[in-house]
């Protein structure tokens, strides 16, 4: 892996931001409070309960809280790998550029503290909800497989991550009045860090394509495709157990036909917020699209056509903002 040969100023203006934004976790975030359970956690743009009819307002509250957990989850079992690869990325730039050092050292000390604030919120979600609650996938080893990958499909899929993010706030998280407080500002806090890694994700994405053969880039995008697909079955296996959570604890019995269609509704909610909202964001096309050929960009296209699906169905939906 080669240093970046020329400063890029961005590097400076991501580190003027990541000192005037920084935050602490107990200072600034939780400041000594709980979970609102009185409110709901994710919003409806992005848990789509409003697609199932037959939930009275209470349920939809809770689907949203249940949802709102696995959302902290994925966010800390993503940022796992996403710290690691940055942490990696800036031993490259040791004995070179010293603001992308800085600003790629920076980047990596929040990932780890966005990690820690996700374990907190994970232990204080315990404590205050019922029990069986079930996290499906471990993030070492998701880490493991991901780091596998060369460093183009895991900096592209990295961007689209930290995209959506901003997309997710902007959209649907600051404007909904009635969140949990506590739960909304978790995401104000992550979404204003969040905001340079995505120009840092840019910067190296743009630098490691820059010095790939054709036939190294038509692989890396396979391995994209590949990662997008082992996302999908996370997802789908998390679905599963966050319906089976949401039954045991709703206070009624669903019928066969009311569980399938909770499992289905959360596996479309969840293919919406961490695939197909991601590919929909203007700033991802624009940068994935501009280092592919035709060819390449039609088999990403083909790849992702089959979760198109999970566009939310409800017009008041708000689609993802560019960032």
């Amino acid at each position: 892996m080669q240093a970046i040969s020329a400063a890029d100023p961005r590097h400076a203006k991501v580190i003027e931001v990541s000192k005037r934004v920084r935050w602490e976790i107990d200072r600034d975030v939780i400041r000594g409070r709980r979970f609102d359970l009185k409110k709901t956690f994710l919003p409806s743009g992005l848990s789509l309960v409003n697609e199932l009819d037959f939930l009275s307002a209470a349920e939809r509250r809770l689907l949203g809280q249940v949802q709102g957990r696995t959302y902290a989850y994925i966010f800390g079992l993503v940022e796992r790998f996403i710290a690691a690869k940055t942490m990696e990325l800036g031993r490259a730039q040791a004995f070179g550029d010293q603001l992308a050092l800085e600003a790629l050292v920076r980047m990596t000390d929040e990932e780890l503290k966005h990690q820690e604030l996700f374990r907190r919120l994970e232990a204080m979600m315990a404590a205050d909800m019922p029990a069986s609650y079930s996290q499906t996938a471990d993030p070492n080893a998701v880490a493991a497989a991901v780091l596998g990958c060369s460093d183009w499909a895991v900096m592209a899929l990295t961007l689209d991550i930290e995209l959506f993010t901003q997309a997710h706030y902007r959209a649907s998280i600051e404007p909904q009045a009635d969140l949990c407080p506590l739960w909304k500002d978790v995401f104000l806090f992550h979404w204003k860090e969040e905001s340079q890694h995505a120009i840092l994700d840019e910067i190296e994405l743009q630098r490691i394509d820059a010095a790939l053969t054709p036939a190294q880039r038509d692989q890396a995008v396979d391995e994209l495709i590949a990662l997008v697909g082992a996302v999908d079955g996370i997802l789908q296996g998390q679905a599963a157990a966050d319906a089976r959570y949401f039954a045991a604890i709703a206070g009624r019995r669903f019928d066969a036909g009311e569980a399938e269609q909770i499992q289905a509704l959360i596996l479309k909610a969840y293919r919406w917020q961490y695939i197909v909202s991601g590919v929909m964001e203007p700033r991802f096309q624009k940068t994935l699209f501009a280092l592919v050929n035709e060819a390449q960009a039609g088999r990403i296209h083909q790849a992702l056509a089959p979760l198109t699906y999970a566009v939310p169905q409800r017009s008041e939906v708000p689609l993802p903002l560019a960032a």
